[in-house]
């Protein structure tokens, strides 16, 4: 049952994407929408950017309700907000999209890298999705319980290729991922028997702002062969991934890898 103060839970399915104002979670959303999914997005610091997502979504879809959350997905109060919020304004949740996530300030040897930038992005990239998929989690378990119509839940961890190869020049970034890629699989065992499918999207090269400033480096490794599709992923590529899994398309798989990286994961002679 509904909580107090809480809207009865509605015919369309409700989708919550962290990190959303820009990039790759903006692309989700808007993709969410489009295959008629109410949508909660966070942020944690632009507020405009956050605004023109909101306005994109719903240009995506007349139809869809999007609601904008400010949200340090690292604090547990913060969390818990997020969550009743989204309780609040749709009464329920058919699917999380864990995609908020954080580079380094710098990229720097891994013989000097900081306490400091491995704590912040252990919180952001790993600490916060660990703690918000199980919060998640349990409120999906009750909505089953409560025989929510139409009610199929799913989680998506948005990772990257980092998560198992290797750049020493941000260790802490690849470590966060390799956690994030392990969650995945811990959280997809747990709840498979309790109906909830988990996936993890991993991104290669995307055109984003967090990459813009290796655009050169990475417009050379593509022309020298770096992937067999050669060219620069796209936030839409990793949008339309997320869209296919909350349509049902992979109802008997779980704790899936869907590659959205131009072929790099494929080891070539």
């Amino acid at each position: 049952m509904a909580k107090p103060n809480s809207p009865e839970p509605g015919n369309r399915r409700v989708a919550l994407v962290t990190g959303a104002s820009r990039g790759i979670g903006r692309a989700i959303a808007i993709e969410l929408a489009r295959v008629d999914y109410d949508v909660m997005i966070t942020y944690a610091t632009n507020s405009q950017a956050a605004d023109e997502a909101g306005a994109a979504i719903r240009a995506a879809n007349e139809a869809a309700r999007v609601t904008i959350c400010r949200s340090d997905i690292a604090a547990a109060s913060d969390r818990e907000d997020l969550l009743q919020k989204t309780r609040a304004e749709f009464g329920r949740l058919d699917l999380l999209v864990n995609n908020a996530g954080i580079a380094p300030d710098q990229r720097v040897d891994l013989l000097e890298a900081t306490v400091e930038s491995f704590d912040r992005l252990i919180g952001v990239n790993l600490k916060g999705p660990y703690f918000l998929t199980q919060a998640a989690a349990t409120w999906m378990i009750e909505q089953r319980t409560a025989g929510i119509a139409g009610f199929s839940p799913a989680i998506i961890n948005v990772s990257s290729v980092s998560a198992y190869a290797a750049s020493p020049g941000r260790g802490d970034y690849c470590v966060s991922k390799a956690g994030l890629s392990m969650m995945t699989k811990l959280y997809a065992a747990r709840l498979a028997s309790e109906g909830i499918n988990v996936y993890e999207i991993r991104p290669g090269v995307i055109s984003t702002d967090m990459t813009a400033d290796v655009k050169e480096k990475y417009d050379q490794l593509i022309d020298a062969d770096l992937t067999p599709i050669k060219r620069w992923g796209t936030p839409e590529d990793v949008g339309r991934a997320a869209a296919a899994i909350a349509t049902g398309a992979f109802p008997f798989s779980t704790g899936e890898v869907i590659n959205v990286d131009g072929g790099f994961h494929l080891r070539r002679l």
